[in-house]
């Protein structure tokens, strides 16, 4: 899912409705601007428009173009560079943009309605801060407070009847208490309401960057401090909120929250989901990909044992895990058809010479044997095996491998201690063993 997907052809507009138009600033900084139509499970092209000297920029939506969530890419990587918009299928959109500031809608009922609400709610919420920092015992003060906050939610959401954005301020709804509550009591049951009001099976909310910005903010700002207990509290609270009939948007929106935790470096967390929810979710929905990614990531963690595997000689068969006697194992996964390979394996060859507390284990993924034969023979000191099939032996998706060499450090019992990114890495994390 959310997978920017660009076509190759861009087909006429016979018929034009209305249009998306902005100005970037500075100009310089951006030379053209992407349409997407966002839906649940990706981004379609639409169309692009370049950029004149000042900025500006203007592109026709057919008048058959479907009313929700676009999205506008003006960089690269796309995932990165990006933000969303409501189309009614009505209203033409016209912008400002810069990085400093984001965007301003300049036309659009729907966008500057959800832009003002946006803004309203920020500083109520932050009225609300101030009375409990103050003092917070006030009654009267309380009511007041919570009166604004009722006031305004109510307000927008009138103005909103008969709008895509009605859909976005229903579902940011705050929790409003009825009676007094101090600090401890109103922030409990803020995060106990606070997917209360969404309904994940919206059309427009899956199409959005809503609901994934709203289930990180849940597990990666609603507590100060957290331990790896809390985090995992966190994310069962995220599996508990969303229906089981959701299974897509289940799954997309706990592999958001397991690339977190795996870009963060945390491997407990990020198996924690794998293993209670994210694995028999990617299963049950058929998404082979992700299955696979998780399960490799899960088998490479640092901390976890290395999956064996047969490594076989002219004189005998034998196994990662049956090797024995060296304090360290550097496990390498390269090919001979591969010339950062073989650019580098003489450079790891020397960085090992003098270390005899290390023995490299060489992984050949090959398409046929007769190179790989060849070239081991500049490394004898390596124990050597191949896998043929190249990228498609088992090995390769049993160790998530992506791109070669890959370098794992093994500890003497074949822990993982070590993933080095590149050969510089490598240098560092072999520099003092």
């Amino acid at each position: 899912m959310k997978k920017l997907v660009t076509f190759l052809f861009i087909f006429p507009l016979i018929a034009f409705g209305q249009s998306v138009k902005g100005t970037f600033y500075p100009a310089e900084d951006f030379t053209y601007a992407f349409l997407y139509e966002a839906t649940p499970e990706g981004a379609n092209y639409v169309s692009h428009g370049e950029l004149n000297t000042e900025g500006q920029f203007e592109i026709k939506i057919d008048s058959s173009a479907a009313p929700g969530i676009y999205k506008i890419v003006y960089a690269t990587p796309p995932e990165e560079n990006n933000f969303d918009f409501i189309y009614d299928g009505k209203e033409t959109i016209a912008f400002k943009f810069s990085q400093e500031n984001g965007v301003e809608f300049t036309e659009s009922e729907e966008n500057k309605l959800w832009a003002s609400y946006l803004k309203s709610m920020d500083m109520v919420n932050q009225t609300i801060s101030n009375y409990y920092e103050k003092d917070g015992k006030d009654k009267k003060g309380f009511n007041a407070v919570f009166k604004v906050l009722k006031d305004t939610q109510t307000s927008y959401e009138a103005l909103a009847i008969g709008r895509l954005a009605s859909a976005f301020i229903m579902a940011n709804r705050s929790y409003i208490p009825t009676e007094y509550e101090d600090y401890n009591t109103y922030s409990k049951n803020v995060k106990k309401h606070y997917f209360s009001q969404i309904d994940f099976s919206n059309y427009i909310l899956q199409s959005s960057t809503f609901l994934t910005n709203r289930v990180i903010s849940y597990v990666f700002n609603m507590v100060e401090n957290p331990t790896d207990n809390t985090y995992k509290a966190l994310v069962d609270d995220v599996y508990n909120a969303i229906n089981d009939n959701d299974l897509e948007i289940k799954t997309y929106l706990l592999e958001i929250v397991w690339q977190r935790f795996v870009t963060a470096e945390n491997n407990d967390l990020a198996n924690y989901i794998t293993d209670k929810y994210l694995l028999n979710l990617a299963n049950t929905s058929g998404n082979k990909v992700l299955a696979e990614t998780i399960t490799s990531y899960k088998n490479t963690s640092i901390g976890t044992k290395a999956p064996n595997f047969e490594i076989t000689s002219s004189s005998n068969t034998t196994s990662l895990h049956d090797f024995k006697g060296s304090e360290y194992y550097l496990l390498v996964f390269w090919s001979s058809t591969c010339g950062h390979c073989l650019n580098e394996l003489p450079k790891v060859k020397e960085l090992v010479a003098d270390k005899s507390n290390i023995k490299v284990i060489a992984f050949g993924l090959e398409e046929e044997p007769s190179k790989w034969t060849e070239e081991i023979k500049k490394y004898p000191d390596f124990v050597h095996t191949i896998g043929l099939g190249k990228w498609n032996n088992p090995i390769v998706k049993t160790y998530g491998i992506a791109a070669t060499p890959t370098y794992f450090l093994l500890s003497s019992n074949k822990t993982i201690i070590a993933k080095p990114y590149d050969y510089e890495a490598l240098e560092v994390v072999l520099k003092d063993l």
